[in-house]
């Protein structure tokens, strides 16, 4: 049996390269494909801090850019030699959900699989993007050619977090061009700064990014937001929008951010919370506020956000604050940094 390095999460702290079974085709319509660069999901940190319900050993990465090795007889989308975006969540393509665009809840799959994400992903059964190859069984319906000119580096994110925080903003933009958005960000911290990227790229007259964090800050400055470096309590006062966004995860940072709704506006939130937390529901019904709650689909999400990237008007750049080289996974995946991107050399 053929075997190959793969990142794991053994427990909070500690990661390390393990040796795993080289995946093999099973089928005519899947590939197989080589990850050229791997960003971590602002979920993926979490894990490493102990604060997400899982344990280990699982295997790491979901955010990818790759290169096709190999495909089954009936793929027509993608040949080999080509890179493509690996959206995380797997998706055939022709279910019920999937053809209502609910990528992320195909039914012909165990609920909620993905790569790289355990437990929280369906298990282990489709392997995680930091390992040699990596395969794709519905080749066709998942895989995005990534046009030439556009970095595998910047793009990474755009397998998850660069289109969840795309999504926050894109449907409420649509509806009401040119509206303000403000965004609280820290507990998803890039999610929160692709979703300033976004509104920016979609019009949007103006962006107020909320964080204590002074880096984060900058980045959404670079962007082109108005940065407030301070923490997002019910007590901060900056005016209402008919966007919000919550990339928080805590609760209060929550009620900030639908307290922060105009009425008939909508928040969005992406911050996960592990545990029930309470909402300003009579305020929120008076006001006529639109939570919006869920993971994204992100393979629905990447084909209008890459548009956008190819045409230099999402810029996703800023936001891969730290690169690392594909060997340094180990230590560079537990250490803090808005987004980490791994790639080979």
């Amino acid at each position: 049996m053929a075997t190959m390095r793969e990142l794991t999460f053994v427990e909070a702290g500690k990661v390390e390269f393990r040796e795993a079974r080289v995946p093999t085709l099973e089928g005519p319509g899947e590939a197989l494909v080589r990850p050229l660069a791997v960003s971590r999901c602002d979920l993926d940190f979490v894990f490493t801090q102990g604060k997400a319900p899982v344990t280990g050993p699982f295997p790491l990465g979901h955010e990818c850019i790759a290169e096709v090795l190999e495909v089954g007889d009936s793929v027509r989308s993608v040949v080999p030699g080509q890179r493509v975006i690996v959206p995380f969540q797997i998706s055939c393509g022709t279910c019920d959900a999937c053809t209502k665009g609910f990528t992320g809840s195909c039914r012909t799959v165990p609920k909620l699989s993905a790569y790289g994400l355990g437990p929280l992903g369906g298990g282990t059964a489709f392997g995680g993007a930091i390992s040699d190859v990596l395969r794709v069984p519905y080749a066709d319906a998942m895989l995005v050619c990534l046009p030439d000119g556009v970095s595998p580096i910047v793009a990474a994110a755009l397998g998850d977090n660069a289109v969840d925080g795309f999504r926050t903003v894109a449907a409420a933009l649509a509806r009401n061009p040119g509206a303000s958005v403000l965004v609280g960000g820290g507990g998803a911290p890039s999610v929160g700064l692709y979703a300033v990227a976004a509104a920016r790229a979609l019009g949007a007259s103006n962006v107020v990014y909320v964080d204590p964090n002074d880096g984060r800050a900058a980045v959404a400055e670079k962007l082109g937001a108005k940065a407030v470096r301070e923490k997002c309590t019910p007590a901060l006062r900056l005016g209402r929008f008919p966007i919000t966004v919550d990339a928080t995860a805590r609760e209060e940072g929550l009620r900030f951010l639908l307290g922060s709704t105009e009425p008939e506006g909508t928040c969005t939130s992406v911050g996960i919370y592990f545990a029930d937390v309470a909402l300003p529901l009579f305020e929120m019904y008076t006001r006529g506020v639109t939570f919006v709650t869920g993971r994204v689909h992100a393979r629905r999400e990447i084909p209008a956000a890459l548009a956008l990237a190819a045409r230099g008007l999402l810029d996703l750049a800023p936001v891969a604050t730290t690169i690392a080289a594909w060997d340094a996974a180990p230590e560079a995946w537990i250490l803090p940094a808005p987004k980490l991107v791994l790639h080979r050399t």
